[in-house]
């Protein structure tokens, strides 16, 4: 599924999202193609089932989103193993 398509489907919720199809430019992460996994009218419950989805299965994309964005482009981190000091 696209972001238009998911912004008409559901309007004005929180949606959490499993990237299908993403690409990274200049520190940005652009996701092209979605599943939306789970719909919310606040952001904490939102951010409470993404993080359990990303508990269970860390090495899936698993992002939320409000509807009300134009985009869905986050600005990407990375997450590493830190060497001995």
């Amino acid at each position: 599924m696209r972001w238009e398509e998911v912004k008409e489907r559901f309007p004005n919720e929180w949606v959490v999202l499993e990237a299908i199809k993403a690409y990274s430019k200049d520190g940005q992460r652009f996701i092209e193609e979605m599943t939306v996994i789970d719909t919310f009218d606040d952001s904490t419950n939102a951010f409470k089932r993404y993080n359990e989805l990303h508990r269970v299965d860390p090495q899936r994309e698993y992002c939320f989103f409000h509807t009300s964005r134009a985009t869905v482009t986050a600005k990407e981190r990375y997450v590493g193993i830190r060497g001995p000091r």
